[in-house]
């Protein structure tokens, strides 16, 4: 069966429309609300990925997942796309194992290599 989701990285761009910008810190409590929205909507699933640049706020998606798993319900919980080469793998399988166990089984890793 076919999911409808969002995923992101936590653009800090300025806002094509109005030129609007946000701090990182503005936006990691952007995307913890837009979770619990999708949640809220019915989504079935919302991923994160994980960039070392300015111009995107998450460099750790575990982190805004987890904070994204407390208060939602039925939505799955992924990374978008966990880089396999440049992480430990048992120290990535154990973070997700966390977000699982506070989501109630609704985790998920999306691995790549980079």
């Amino acid at each position: 069966m076919a999911e409808l989701g969002i995923s992101t990285f936590g653009e800090t761009t300025p806002v094509e429309k109005t030129g609007e910008t946000y701090s990182h810190d503005e936006r990691i409590r952007q995307l913890v609300k837009e979770i619990e929205l999708a949640d809220v909507v019915g989504l079935d699933v919302y991923g994160i990925g994980e960039h070392h640049r300015e111009d995107f706020a998450v460099s750790a998606p575990e982190i805004v997942l987890a904070a994204g798993a407390v208060n939602t319900k039925q939505i799955k919980l992924t990374s978008a796309v966990s880089i396999l080469s440049s992480m430990d793998p048992v120290r990535l399988y154990q973070q997700y194992a966390t977000i699982d166990a506070l989501s109630n089984g609704r985790a998920e890793i999306m691995a790549g290599r980079g």
